[in-house]
């Protein structure tokens, strides 16, 4: 049989807990040496015991915060669970620790000074109040440092694939092929249509400056999107003229929702080169926006097949990267083939309460 390693070494929350409670302690054993005549090995017991006490009411609370996420809270909601629950653990602290030490005194001594013992609780309801508020504090702020630096990464992250998918998507609209039939498109208009020719050049300059400009928001309106999409639909219909035709499923309500800028575009983009452009005939454009659930879903339909790796192309990736990190894995995009001679690329986006 293979020989199976075992993993043994404590985690950073373990090591802290073991380590901060155990310096702590060190003074209550002092106390208890000293001041209270203990016994070396009464002494122990009693640091191991106040260990023992201080790691399990802490963990607790720890058990409690992460299944309730805590964590994941702003600062006032953290605040109204963070007071109260130090108060908590306070009281409990002062209630074990006097109960262990009553007892101890009971079975070494009288037992009629168990309940007196027990009457004894400023001190230790102050230090509680202490300790605890001190470790809860630090163990939020640790938390909180952590989501700062995630999201610090994320976001650099983010701003590194958006300049990328800048560049990238420039690049495909400034490829050869696309401003050769745009520009012999307004060419044949200069004469036999000057007003058309002049909104044709309107909509290619709004078009590239979109490329230049909107990836440097993270998101923008899907009212904005769909401006820029019908723009660069109008500015392809030159070009295909009958052979594309286009259809919209909006649902007017979702006008303000935030997307990823570009991205209805994109897919609207590749619907047109891998689906339109490889017709006979041409055909006809679907696109829907509607709500699902908790869901945005965006769909964009064209006649065609799914050829391997047609669909993965750099602006798909980089788009595929961005909703990875801007939504955390909560976003999907998939393309397929509900159909024959039909393709389906739909983009679902988590909406936010």
């Amino acid at each position: 049989m293979p020989n199976k390693t075992i993993n043994t070494r404590l985690s950073l929350y373990w090591k802290c807990q073991f380590i901060g409670w155990g310096v702590v302690s060190l003074l209550w054993l002092y106390i208890a040496l000293v001041r209270d005549q203990f016994t070396i090995t009464q002494a122990l017991i009693n640091y191991i015991l106040d260990v023992a006490i201080c790691i399990g009411l802490t963990h607790a609370y720890r058990s409690i915060a992460l299944k309730a996420n805590w964590n994941q809270l702003g600062i006032k909601g953290l605040i109204k669970r963070v007071v109260p629950s130090i108060l908590v653990l306070a009281v409990l602290f002062m209630l074990i620790m006097n109960l262990k030490t009553s007892a101890y005194i009971y079975l070494v001594n009288d037992a009629n000074t168990f309940l007196e013992n027990l009457s004894v609780w400023n001190p230790v309801l102050i230090t509680g109040l202490r300790h605890m508020a001190i470790w809860v504090l630090a163990y939020h702020a640790y938390h909180f440092y952590i989501k700062e630096v995630h999201t610090a990464k994320t976001n650099a992250q983010l701003s590194v694939i958006a300049k990328q998918s800048q560049l990238d998507n420039l690049a495909a609209q400034l490829n050869p092929h696309f401003l050769f039939n745009s520009l012999n498109s307004i060419k044949a208009l200069v004469f036999e249509n000057p007003k058309s020719a002049r909104r044709a050049i309107d909509l290619l300059s709004d078009l590239l400056r979109s490329s230049l400009y909107e990836k440097e928001h993270a998101t923008i309106s899907i009212a904005e999107e769909m401006a820029l999409v019908k723009d660069y639909v109008e500015l392809e219909k030159l070009r295909f003229e009958e052979r594309l035709n286009i259809t919209f499923n909006i649902d007017n309500t979702l006008e303000n929702f935030k997307i990823p800028p570009l991205s209805i575009q994109l897919l609207v983009e590749n619907a047109i080169k891998h689906g339109i452009d490889k017709q006979l005939e041409g055909g006809t454009v679907e696109i829907s926006v509607q709500k699902k659930y908790d869901h945005l879903v965006i769909s964009v339909k064209n006649p065609g097949n799914l050829s391997k790796g047609k669909h993965k192309g750099v602006g798909l990736k980089n788009l595929n990267e961005r909703l990875l990190l801007q939504y955390e894995g909560r976003a999907e995009f998939k393309v397929d083939t509900p159909s024959e001679n039909k393709v389906v690329a739909t983009l679902m986006i988590p909406i936010e309460n």
